[in-house]
């Protein structure tokens, strides 16, 4: 199941790395962007974190919050944000929840089962504006940053 332009996007609530939760219902009326990925600190994830940190700024300016979802829990999270000066929230959905609800775990064509690397831009309404499945992290910040600007 993908999410497309105009579906509503599921809600969450999920806690980020100081445990704080982050709620959908505390997003609803300004755009963000929830990005899955699998693992903190492995190659693909880290490109991609420190793309969205090397742009966060951008974002900023366009008051658009960058969230990362994965399985790792708070530690993990405080430690890659640590290691790499990353700028974006990471929120912990340790039951896959959100990521089956967004079509973001499923099969990979080669690969089995896990998680499908995606990023939806969603909305003030609360609606999917974008949705990318399948991405490629190395210049993907600047992908979803051309789309905020379209």
């Amino acid at each position: 199941m993908e999410l497309k332009p105009g579906d509503q996007a599921p809600a969450f609530a999920l806690p980020d790395e100081e445990g704080k939760v982050v709620s959908t219902k505390d997003l609803k009326g300004s755009r963000y962007v929830v990005y899955f990925y699998p693992k903190d600190d492995t190659p693909g994830c880290t490109t991609e974190a420190c793309q969205f940190t090397d742009n966060f700024r951008q974002f900023e300016m366009l008051g658009v919050p960058v969230l990362g979802v994965s399985q790792d829990d708070a530690a993990a999270h405080q430690a890659f944000r640590k290691k790499y000066g990353l700028r974006v929230r990471l929120l912990s959905d340790r039951d896959r929840k959100a990521h089956q609800s967004y079509g973001a775990w499923g099969e990979r064509p080669g690969r089995g089962e896990g998680v499908i690397r995606s990023t939806f831009l969603i909305g003030p309404d609360g609606r999917v504006e974008k949705s990318w499945y399948f991405v490629k992290p190395d210049g993907h910040a600047l992908e979803v940053l051309s789309a905020l600007r379209a």
